[in-house]
């Protein structure tokens, strides 16, 4: 998996491929400014902030600890920010990994999940499941929910269908070669959603979405 996924930063891998057919929503709530470590799960290898611990299941290049995120390496209430982005619908207990990341978050830090909702089959290195914006709010539901929304709209889930549609279609020779051309074609179509994440009903087609939430500080028990 991990040489699978150094191929695909190769110098002609990123010249042949297309753009991303996806915008991010303008109106995303993130992880607000705060002191202390800070975690960000599913890097993959990526850049991430230069503040944030790279934390990931593999040892990609850039990862700073290999762990699981349902057996964190971390003292309780140690942490004072998560950014789990595209993690859970690879975990197979994906409510032990909500319990685990409470339990390492300090009273009043904050967790900043992302999921697909309308995306396709993708392993890493199984895919187990899909959420709905009220969906994720339950999987959070000990957690205080600051924001929740749309991150990639309708646009992106119908773009990202059809190149794997394209994909699936064409000759195995030529497959990588179809999904390249449909790329190019059709990935300023993307911009659509400029104007389709402000509607009300974007989460109905999201493609991915996201819970910005808040561990409860306690409360002291009353005299």
């Amino acid at each position: 998996m991990v040489q699978r996924y150094l191929r695909r930063g190769s110098l002609l891998h990123r010249l042949l491929r297309p753009p991303r057919p996806l915008i991010y929503n303008s109106a995303e709530s993130f992880l607000p400014d705060c002191r202390g470590l800070k975690l960000f799960v599913g890097g993959a290898g990526n850049t991430v902030p230069p503040s944030f611990v790279n934390i990931d299941l593999s040892p990609f290049p850039g990862v700073d600890v290999v762990a699981d995120i349902e057996q964190l390496p971390f003292a309780d209430g140690s942490v004072a920010a998560i950014e789990c982005d595209a993690v859970l619908e690879h975990v197979r207990t994906p409510s032990s990994a909500i319990t685990e990341c409470a339990r390492v978050l300090r009273p009043g830090g904050f967790l900043h999940v992302v999921v697909p909702f309308c995306h396709p089959f993708h392993e890493y290195p199984r895919d187990y499941r899909r959420w709905t914006v009220d969906g994720l709010k339950d999987l959070l539901k000990e957690f205080e929910i600051v924001d929740a929304g749309v991150r990639t709209g309708p646009t992106a889930t119908m773009l990202t269908f059809l190149l794997e549609y394209v994909k699936i279609a064409s000759p195995a020779p030529l497959r990588t070669v179809a999904w390249v051309a449909c790329g190019w074609i059709v990935w300023p179509l993307r911009y659509l959603d400029l104007w389709l994440n402000k509607k009300p009903a974007a989460h109905l087609l999201a493609n991915h979405v996201f819970v910005l939430a808040r561990k409860p500080v306690s409360k002291p028990p009353a005299v």
